[in-house]
């Protein structure tokens, strides 16, 4: 099931800025050129290719931020399945409105449906088992809301949105605080009762540490191979969530999800995902 969408309040600052970005400092000087006052048109937003849609409600939104005198109907809803050929959205009234948006919506609902595609391929390699996909934080700036959205739309879950969102203890911090015990001690010392706490290791010796220890509601396990994940599920024994992390190719997702992980987390569902092609047709 899609997430509900967001507020367009909440999206419209990021859509405004790219428009912003991409009129500059004078407008849009070829429709001015050539496209004749009152002009007015229909076109129609179509996917070239298949996938899982994310994005068409911002493209809306850019369309009626350049004019709210636009017609904008939608005949796909962002999470939908869709295949090459599909007519994603109408959007009909002033031909130079219509042509001032069509890049920034193109833009938003073609890297974003990636994303959704990708994750969507991600969560069939789980199919079976209850381990979840979730994103992270390698986002491209000022876009993590709706590249996390995507995520959602594809069937995936999200991990934190930004650093003061849970407690992620990694490497480095374990490296400058001193060791796994006194990380965790510093945790069940001064953080909230409200704040989730979750830490990395990459050794199963560091996973009994951290059992031992305690204070972790979930053990990130880092690059770990497919046997050592399995053991750790063993070690554990449901006492914390884990989640896998590192090396997390699509090619081996079914395999890390068989070993009873509760999460796979990977980058690449928002660093690596390609844009799926659509195009606006007059």
């Amino acid at each position: 099931m899609s997430p509900s969408p967001l507020p367009d309040l909440i999206l419209e600052p990021l859509v405004r800025a790219a428009l912003i970005e991409d009129l500059g400092t004078y407008g849009d000087i070829t429709t001015r050129t050539v496209i004749p006052a009152g002009c007015t048109y229909a076109a129609q937003l179509n996917a070239r290719e298949a996938g899982v849609v994310s994005g068409l409600q911002i493209a809306a939104l850019a369309f009626r931020l350049v004019d709210p005198a636009l017609k904008v109907t939608a005949h796909k809803t962002d999470g939908d399945a869709i295949r090459s050929g599909d007519l994603l959205m109408e959007i009909s009234g002033n031909a130079a409105s219509i042509l001032s948006a069509e890049r920034v919506a193109l833009n938003f609902a073609g890297r974003l449906s990636g994303i959704a595609t990708l994750t969507a391929a991600f969560v069939a390699k789980t199919a079976g088992t209850k381990t979840r996909i979730t994103c992270t934080r390698k986002t491209t700036p000022g876009l993590r809301l709706v590249e996390k959205q995507a995520v959602l739309h594809g069937g995936g879950f999200n991990h934190r949105f930004s650093l003061s969102d849970a407690i992620l203890i990694k490497d480095n911090h374990i490296a400058a605080a001193g060791g796994i015990r006194p990380v965790l001690r510093a945790v069940k010392a001064q953080a909230s009762h409200m704040v989730r706490c979750e830490i990395e290791v990459d050794r199963l010796d560091q996973l009994a540490e951290v059992l031992d220890e305690g204070g972790a509601d979930v053990v990130l396990l880092d690059n770990m191979t497919t046997q050592s994940l399995v053991k750790a599920v063993e070690m554990t024994a449901g006492r914390v969530t884990l989640e896998a992390s590192g090396n997390m190719r699509l090619d081996r997702i079914a395999e890390v999800a068989a070993t009873g992980v509760g999460y796979i987390s990977s980058g690449a569902l928002t660093h690596s995902a390609q844009t799926l092609d659509f195009g606006l047709d007059f």
